[in-house]
């Protein structure tokens, strides 16, 4: 239901997957903070809608991408579901690791790797796409997604105006709606100024 209402298609077995991931979350969650969703419909829209809706729009195939304070693997684990390409997630938090670890094991997503780090210690330019998720405030994302990326770097926000950052333009902007609660979100690509 929620990928037809963000006119996103995944197959049966990604949405079987997409089910045992947040069945994990959930498991997880009663013993190590993972997310601060406080109920179903919250879990769906945090792992689905914006990988559904980045997924979408992103036109290239067999980037190389990473995921920025994956926290629980949202939207990087849906992302890398819905998409041909590898993914990183990158989270300084050891228990969150841990759960990153097992389910990429779990689900057997082998383009999938999870690096214990913080942000800063990605070496420039060194992914063809970024993204984050509520780790950082959206302008001082887009300045370290700049930093990493070579060819991409998405911005996830809510109410706040999209941010802007010398050499780079938008060149995909899509306004939605959580499909279960309804919040409003934006997701914005940005890429360099040919």
């Amino acid at each position: 239901r929620c990928m037809r209402s963000l006119n996103a298609e995944a197959d049966h077995e990604t949405v079987r997957t997409l089910a045992a991931l947040l069945d994990r979350v959930v498991e997880w969650n009663d013993k190590v903070d993972l997310t601060a969703a406080r109920d179903p419909d919250e879990l769906v829209d945090l792992f689905v809608a914006d990988a559904a809706v980045v997924a979408r729009l992103h036109d290239r195939v067999g980037e190389a991408w990473v995921d920025v304070g994956s926290g629980a693997g949202a939207p990087g684990i849906p992302l890398a579901l819905l998409m041909n390409g590898s993914l990183t997630l990158i989270e300084p938090k050891a228990k969150r690791v841990a759960f990153l670890r097992t389910a990429v094991g779990a689900l057997a997503l082998d383009r999938v790797s999870v690096r214990r780090d913080r942000c800063e210690a990605i070496a420039d330019k060194s992914f063809d796409a970024a993204i984050s998720r509520a780790t950082l405030d959206p302008a001082d994302w887009l300045a370290e997604g700049v930093r990493i990326a070579r060819n991409s770097v998405w911005v996830l926000v809510a109410r706040t105006a999209p941010p802007s950052v010398a050499g780079w333009r938008v060149d995909r902007d899509e306004t939605y709606c959580l499909p279960l609660t309804g919040a409003p979100r934006r997701a914005l690509r940005y890429v360099p100024v040919a």
